[in-house]
Order: C-alpha cells, then structure tokens, then sequence
C-alpha cells in the first residue's frame, strides 16, 4: 500500500513509539543486546544463547528443541529454581498461548515479559513442561544484570535556530530528536554523523523523518525520528548534527559518548515491524489504514490515508460497544498541512450531527470544556501524498468528554474523512462506516494490512521450513474488520452522504483472499481521483420578476457532493445546505421596495442541532449569527428573520418545522450525475409535523446590493441575494454576468442545449414543488 520510502520509514518510527524498539538494517556486527548465558542442555535437546534486549525482551539466538514434549512452554520465575508454581508461562514468538508442538531448529526468537514484570523482577528462563513437571533446560539471570536500555544525551543548540531537547538514542540505530527546531534559511543542511568528536566534510549525511536527503525545511519545536542509514549504527559514530554541506559549516551537533548500551534494532533480531504492531484496513480506496500497540495503561494510534488537500481522517470509539454509532463518539480528528508538514491530532467529542456550533454539534473536546484535550501527538508527516499521524492517549475514560477503550474484547468503533472548514474544524464527511466495524484492541498483534515493501526482514535461520510455517501461521486468527460472530450488515445512523453506496468493503474482501497476510502481499487499489472532471452544477438563478407572489420556500437538503455547495461558492459546507423554491442555494435576484415572503421550514427544535436551522437574511456572508464573538456581531446587519428586543438580545424568528430534501439510499452518489436536474429528480421531501415559520423582508435603498441568506445557528449553508433598483437595471445584468458559477464541460456545440435543458429540468421541479404544497 505504501511505497518503499514511506513504509520502511514511518512504519519504523511508529514501532520505535509503540515500542522503544525500531530500525531495518544489519549492524556492522553481531548485537542482540546484553549476554545472559547459554541454556542449559537438559532435556529434548534444548539450547541456545540468550539475551537481554531490553527490560522487558529476551532474545535467544539459535534456540533448538525437538517439539516432541506434550506440554512444553517458556516461562520466567523469581523461585530460587525453574517451576510452574513460582513461574509465569510467556507467550511464544507469535504471541500464541499454546504449547511449543513444534520443532525448533537453530532459530532465533524474540520473547516479551507480561505487562508489569520486567528481567530485574525474575530469576531465571526455562523451557518447562507442565505435564511432567520438568525443567527441558534454563538460564539463570543475574541480580546486577545491566540489560539495554534507550539512553538520553544531550539537546542541539547551534546557529540558524537549531536546538532540540535531550536527544535520545533508542537503539541501535535510531535517534529520537524531540522538539527539534531550525530556521531553514541555510541552502543546504543535512542532518550529519561520523567518526571523531565534531562534524566534518568527511562525514555522511542521514535520512530525514521522512527517508529523504533533501536540504532541510524549517523545523519549529517536532518530535523527530531519524534512521542511521545502511549498515551504520550508534557504534560506528562519535558525533551527530545539523551541517551545511554546500558550505561546510556545523550548525551545532552533540558527541555521542562509548560505550552506550542501548537495545539493539527489530530488524537487527531479524523481526519485522508489523509482526509487533496491529494494522487493520479502515477504507481501501484512499489506503485508510490504523495501526495500534498497547503502551501500559495507553495506546499508541497511527492513522495513515491518501487524503486530498484540507482532508481530515478521523477515527475514534463508539458509545455503543456493540454498533458503530457517531452521535456520542470520542473521535481523534487528524490532519497534515501539505506546505509545512505541520500534523495535528484534535480529541472530539459527537454531541450531534451537524457542524460545531458553540458546544454543540461535532466539536473539539476543548470547545465544549477548557483542558480536556486527552490526546497527545507525537509524530506526524506528509510522504507521497500520504498522510501520517501518530498520537498516543489513555485506555481509560481522564474526562467526561472520553471514552474508555476496551483491554479485551471486540468493541464497535467509527470513522470518516472529509474536508476541514476554514476554521480547521471538520466539515460533513465524505466517507465513513455506515456498517458496524468492530476492532480488538487489546489482541495478541496482528497485522491485517499489505505488507508495507521493502519491510520483510531477510531469513537469519537455518530452518526455513519453519520459518514459513511461522510467517504463514501469523496472519491467521484475526478477520480484518468483522467481530466472528458480528452484526456487520448493521447499519450506521442515517446521514447525508455524497458516498453512501460505498459501504465499508474490508472484511469480505480480505476473507475471500485467504489469511496468509504477512506472506502474500496484495496489490493495493489506486485511490480514486480527486479531480472534479465536472466542475460545479449550473444552479439556474431565481430572477427578480419570479416568482410573481413574492413567496420563496426555503427547505433543507444535501449540499450535492463535490458538485453541489462547495464547488458553487468556494466554501466547505456541512452536508446540507438551504434548497429555495427546490433550488439548490440558488442565488435570488430582488427589487427593493417590494415585500417577499419566506416559508420556512429548517427545524424548530433547539434541543437537536441537527434538526434546527432558524432562516435570516444578513449582510455577513458566513452565517452561522448565534456562535459568533460580540465583537464579531457588533459589524453584522440583520435585515430578516431575528427580534431584537429593547435590551439588544437577538432571537431567530424564522423557525418552522423541518422539511428535508431526501436521497435516494439506492442510488448513485452525486457525484455521478451531470447536472442538479438529473440529481434534482432523485430527491423526495419528507417532512416533519407542524407548522411553516414565516418572515417578510421589504429591502429598501439601507440594503447593500448583496446579501446573503443562512442559518442563524451553522455556518455556510446558505448564499447570495442580489438586490436591485429594478428588474430592468442595468446593475442586474451586470450581476448576472459577473456571478460566480463553473458550468459542467460540454462541448461547444451542445452548449445552448446543455443550458436550456437544465433550465427546463430546475424549472419543472420548483413548479411541481409549489403545487405540492396544497398536500401539507
């Protein structure tokens, strides 16, 4: 799925996060980390040399045993000798609970001690079998044992603004540079290590965060992880820094003190990165993928998409265990800016389905209470057009706007992408699970996801068959998106949805291929253009002379997908958008003088965001009046829809009951359709009980010559009112001729016909939908 530059590289910096342990390159020699000694030879031909990678990882190198014992396991105790009573049984090399039934023949596999006991704790390593109570062979671990561990040196201060804090080496190869800063002014600076106590022309130039040598950009106060290239390790340097390699010039740089006994890197014990991750497949169009590792009592989250620009992906956890609901989720909203590479990792809260509107709606945890921001960022960048954001946050519920993630079990969890408004808060989405999409947090790791390229490390063992047998056996256990027993034909909460023949397709497509995940590695679908071919509808104009009552319906309906709202005026929108007379935001053309009406019916309840959309008429071209600062409001006009009482409080008037333009769940997305008629025909008003509000508005020569009619409570849903003198002022033609509108391509010669065929196709719907109104 991702190329051979961004999944080496961030997938590695993802498991140095989750783990403390990354890289994926040979050592100029032999490390495995600290010696423990060589098993003991007592029983089915147990051996091996084992090794204190960590606090909590033992590596035995060639480890041999004849698989023939009945109830064989590893296990770790603090007795004074090997037993099952004072020992705790490990998992094997792939995170499996039964008994060793195979043979082992000069492998070499990496062990992790359970949650909360590390190698200071224990006293000694066997291989035992439980059945017979015998001890097959063992190793006593030292009490002074100094077993490897991440080491802290000093930060980076130098010229052209390069600091950092203590940098900290995380094993073998791998440099954690936390909050790393440079002006980026210098023609050509490369991070730089070599031999020998300051940095010279002499050395080598490493990776940035993202694999690449380019000249550095401007770094303000990121966490960085960095990769020593090759074959090259902390052992082999004596110094690292930024340096100016077209000038020669050391921008400041730290020495690297020997000896330092650090870990060594996964792929230096001959493991893959994903076999100590989970991955599942979130949307495979825009290669949507999360990836986790429990941390103690956190989670480590990556979040990986091929996003178009100003796109978010969110993804967060249901309050219904059992069924992906959005309305009370606790979301992570996740970005990366295209030009700074800047990430952001936001905590949300689903209070409702519509735009955050003070501290309603889909809003920032800290928009609805001040320092409940339960999500830290660690790292984020922008490689190939793929966007990657790491963040960590706790398993447990630290506020009231949180949501606890489960430590056993399938637990129902939600996700989307779509676009960020201006204010970088998230827009309706375009995508998301309208199935129910469970994941276990808490398994064994499992990677459900193509083997990223160029990350499969290179067999280090004599027994190949086995090996195989083990890679095949690794991506068995886990379906990629379905509880075993789930209710993945649920469907989600009702939206509006430019998308919504696009259900979430993963697990039936990743059951079908079979389970050998990590083996096979599956062609990955190229995302689907994000270029709008068609450009924006044409939407016809309401003229000044029509309709000859004066009376305009205004009505709620779907913004049209990437044809609709947001291509018409340039601006993000929610989802739904004002339809005038079945119109969808066409721009109105009025007289001054004359008085109009305005039927409303955008929802009368204030206790649902999303059913409560109060009409007025104003000269601010966002809308949205309610959330607004006051000293915002003190530069906005009203002309319809509020009263303001003598003490100055401003309450919306036009307020009716809700009536929405409705698509149809079975048909093509908007998308698909050439023209708003097309699309327009597809669409059924489905109203709710009640009664219509009603506002007139008289313009007079005080209103401007545009404004703009919206929602009182929500941002951008509406559009452009052209006030005129008369219907035959010269200024209304030259509005119309200078209007903002992109025609669909047609060719030169259909293009009257074209036009005058939407006209016809826009205008037949308003007609019918007046005559539809003797129904309600």
């Amino acid at each position: 799925m991702l190329n051979s530059l961004i999944a080496p590289k961030m997938l590695y910096a993802f498991g140095f996060i989750c783990l403390s342990l990354i890289s994926y390159t040979h050592a100029s020699f032999p490390y495995y980390g600290t010696k423990i000694g060589a098993l003991k030879r007592l029983h089915h031909g147990v051996s091996g040399d084992v090794y204190a990678v960590d606090s909590r990882t033992i590596f035995v190198k060639k480890f041999n045993y004849d698989g023939e014992a009945p109830a064989a396991y590893f296990y770790v105790g603090s007795t004074g000798k090997p037993s099952a009573a004072g020992g705790t049984r490990l998992r094997d090399e792939r995170g499996a609970t039964a008994s060793l039934t195979k043979r082992y023949r000069n492998k070499d596999i990496t062990l992790t001690l359970p949650e909360g006991i590390s190698l200071k704790d224990i006293k000694w390593f066997s291989v035992w079998c439980d059945e017979f109570a015998v001890n097959f062979g063992d190793v006593t671990i030292p009490n002074n044992l100094d077993f490897p561990r991440p080491q802290k040196l000093t930060g980076l201060a130098g010229v052209h603004g390069v600091k950092s804090d203590p940098i900290v080496v995380v094993d073998a190869q791998t440099l954690l540079v936390p909050n790393f800063s440079y002006d980026g002014e210098a023609p050509d600076a490369k991070f730089w290590v070599g031999q020998g106590d300051r940095p010279t022309p002499n050395g080598l130039r490493i990776p940035d965060e993202n694999g690449k040598e380019n000249p550095l950009r401007r770094y303000d106060h990121k966490t960085i992880v960095l990769t020593l290239p090759d074959d090259l390790t902390i052992f082999d340097i004596g110094h690292f820094g930024v340096w100016c390699e077209a000038f020669t010039v050391d921008f400041g740089h730290i020495r690297i003190p020997k000896p330092l006994n650090v870990p060594p890197s996964l792929k230096m014990l001959g493991i893959s990165p994903q076999s100590k991750l989970n991955c599942e497949v979130l949307y495979d169009d825009l290669a949507f993928e999360v990836r986790w590792a429990m941390a103690g009592d956190s989670i480590v989250v990556q979040l990986v998409s091929k996003l178009e620009d100003n796109h978010y992906m969110a993804f967060g956890i249901s309050p219904n265990k059992d069924r992906s609901v959005m309305i009370g989720s606790d979301v992570v909203v996740s970005w990366v800016e295209k030009d700074t590479g800047k990430g952001y990792a936001v905590d949300y809260y689903l209070t409702d389905k519509s735009q955050c509107s003070g501290r309603r709606g889909s809003c920032p945890d800290v928009n609805i209470q001040d320092n409940t921001n339960s999500v830290r960022l660690l790292n984020a960048a922008m490689v190939n057009g793929y966007s990657i954001v790491t963040y960590q946050r706790s398993l447990n519920a630290t506020d009231k706007l949180d949501l606890p993630i489960s430590r056993n079990g399938f637990e129902a969890i939600v996700w989307a992408i779509g676009p960020l408004n201006e204010r970088n808060e998230t827009s309706f989405h375009s995508h998301f699970n309208k199935n129910t999409h469970y994941i276990d947090f808490g398994r064994q790791p499992t990677w459900n996801c193509p083997t990223p390229e160029g990350t499969t490390p290179e067999p280090n063992n004599d027994d190949d068959d086995d090996d195989a047998e083990d890679r095949a056996d690794q991506g068995k256990g886990y379906p990629a998106a379905g509880k075993p027993n789930g209710n993945a034909g649920i469907p989600e909460e009702e939206f509006y949805d430019n998308n919504r023949a696009q259900a979430l397709q993963s697990a039936n497509r990743r059951t079908q291929s079979g389970g050998n995940q990590l083996a096979q590695r599956r062609p990955v679908p190229t995302p689907k253009p994000v270029a709008n071919e068609v450009g924006a509808w044409e939407i016809p104009p309401i003229q000044c002379y029509e309709p000859e009552d004066g009376v305009f319906y205004a009505q709620m309906g779907p913004t049209g997908g990437k044809h609709g709202y947001s291509a018409i005026t340039g601006h993000v929108g929610w989802g739904i958008s004002w339809y005038i007379n079945g119109l969808l935001i066409p721009e109105i053309h009025v007289v001054r003088g004359k008085t109009y009406t305005f039927v409303v019916e955008g929802g009368n309840n204030p206790d649902i965001p999303a059913k409560y959309h109060p009409f007025y008429i104003t000269d601010d071209p966002v809308g949205g009046y309610e959330h607004k600062r006051e000293e915002e409001k003190k530069n906005i006009r009203i002309f319809a829809g509020v009263h303001r009482s003598r003490s100055g409080q401003v309450t919306p008037t036009g307020v009716g009951r809700l009536c929405n333009w409705t698509p149809d769940v079975d048909g093509p997305p908007a998308d698909d359709y050439q023209s708003f008629g097309a699309y327009q025909r597809t669409l059924s008003l489905k109203c709710d009980p009640g009664e219509p509000g009603v506002i007139t508005w008289k313009p007079d020569r005080s209103t401007p010559d545009t404004v703009y009619y919206h929602c009182f409570t929500h941002r951008y849903l509406g559009w452009k009112i052209h006030v005129h003198d008369s219907c035959d002022d010269a200024r209304y033609a030259a509005s119309q001729k200078h209007s903002v509108r992109v025609p669909a391509p047609v060719r030169a010669d259909d293009e009257l016909e074209a036009e005058e065929s939407i006209r016809h196709e826009t205008k037949m719907a308003s007609a019918l939908l007046r005559l539809s109104r003797i129904a309600y």
